[in-house]
């Protein structure tokens, strides 16, 4: 039986309570990933007040320190979840994130803070695109939109539930108290994940002709490189990513320096508010594309171009507007768009590679966003707000983070691009190999 896309799925229905149960861990597995990445952000103006370093410098832990293990071992991580059991590979990498998050929260100096980043980076390179792989094994590909679109709210998610809560701790407990609150409970998920989730038949949602033997890496490579709307959506992912990083690394003291926001009120704003904001526009994309892109694969690349395009004027205004209505406008429509992408963007990556090659093509999506965007997102904006200080104060970060509302309009361009090669491109990936 054929679903909108052409693709002959497995006939028993998507939402499955054992798929719906799997969907719903992966998903608490990325919102930890998530979390545990941003707390830096939400501690550097007492990690700055504590350690006596400069903006450049944390912009290089926050962006650097991260991403470096996070990139090189996030496609060698899905070239293994590609051949072998990738719940194993989640639950591990978990595990060791959670604990470097923990370890986090002792650490002495900036150095000491440096390396738990790298250890934490390479721990989180097994969580976006191992897990990714299994959703798509998981929901045919009509339904993975949607089912993308709830994994994306991971972050909404975060910040909806956790943020608040990490912001008092670190309000009344210090900075320290919140990687320890928020690393250790990970450890005792990935022990439950392992223990109750299935790993899903690789391939078992596509259709029958799509090759079930693993695939090389130069082949992986070359087959990936032949799909230019692949190309056009790593693009559209990698200047999303430099927006996202720079904000998360950026935002927390964007709103303390220029609005004289308290840190319980910061995670508030970026938790709470902002949280709810990004679900419901994540959850809007994946419901208006599962209605309006089921047989319409341009239409599921043109809604995360106009999200985009909509992203980045109202971070503009976010950042600039006065007064205080003005700018929590901006605030409310960047919230709302901004990660509207994901879950569609994703999804097409997995649907114009084969199925052996879907962890890989992913990482490679995570590779390109990690790290060029947090690399040169977090550290651009500190080193523009080391060089306008001397004139600007500490009000220059509302001007250096306007690289963060330019690269949503580049990626809207990218993905809109990528919409007029889908089903060319999705044929590509579903023929004999």
């Amino acid at each position: 039986m054929r679903d909108g896309t052409g693709v002959k799925g497995d006939t028993k229905g998507d939402w499955q309570p054992a798929t719906i149960y799997s969907l719903g861990f992966l998903t608490l597995i990325a919102t930890f990933n998530y979390l545990d990445r941003s707390l830096l952000g939400l501690a550097l103006p007492a990690i700055k007040a504590e350690m006596h370093v400069s903006d450049t410098v944390l912009g290089l832990v926050s962006g650097l320190a991260f991403v470096l293990f996070y990139s090189i071992l996030g496609v060698p991580i899905a070239w293994a979840a590609d051949r072998w059991n990738r719940r194993n590979i989640i639950a591990t990498g978990f595990a060791f994130w959670s604990l470097m998050t923990a370890l986090s929260g002792m650490v002495g100096n900036i150095w000491q803070l440096a390396i738990a980043r790298f250890l934490m980076g390479a721990g989180e390179a097994a969580g976006l695109a191992p897990s990714s792989s299994m959703i798509s094994d998981l929901f045919r590909a009509r339904r993975r939109p949607l089912a993308m679109a709830i994994f994306g709210t991971s972050s909404a998610i975060a910040g909806i539930a956790f943020f608040p809560i990490i912001g008092w701790i670190g309000q009344h407990h210090g900075w320290r108290s919140m990687f320890l609150v928020s690393g250790i409970p990970g450890v005792l998920l990935a022990l439950i994940f392992l223990l109750t989730v299935r790993e899903p038949a690789r391939g078992g949602r596509d259709e029958a002709a799509a090759p079930a033997r693993p695939a090389g890496i130069a082949e992986t490579a070359r087959f990936l490189a032949g799909s230019r709307a692949y190309l056009l959506l790593v693009a559209g992912a990698t200047f999303m990513g430099a927006n996202l990083f720079a904000a998360a690394a950026w935002a927390p003291t964007f709103l303390a320096r220029v609005h004289g926001m308290s840190l319980s009120e910061i995670a508030v704003a970026l938790g709470t508010v902002r949280g709810a904001l990004a679900t419901l526009g994540i959850l809007t994309a994946g419901v208006l594309i599962d209605r309006l892109g089921r047989d319409r694969p341009k239409v599921r690349a043109r809604i995360p171009a106009i999200a985009c395009f909509v992203a980045g004027p109202a971070e503009a205004l976010f950042l600039l507007g006065e007064p205080g209505w003005l700018w929590m406008t901006g605030f409310a429509f960047s919230s709302l768009f901004v990660l509207a992408y994901q879950g569609p963007a994703f999804a097409l990556g997995m649907s114009v590679v084969r199925a052996p090659m879907r962890a890989v093509a992913t990482s490679i999506m995570v590779f390109s966003a990690a790290l060029l965007g947090q690399v040169f997102g977090p550290l651009i904006v500190g080193m523009l707000n080391d060089a306008m200080a001397p004139e600007l104060g500490a009000k220059a970060v509302r001007y250096s983070m306007l690289v963060g509302a330019i690269t949503p309009v580049l990626a809207g361009v990218m993905f809109w691009l990528a919409g007029n090669r889908i089903e060319a491109d999705a044929a590509r990936a579903s023929a004999p190999a």
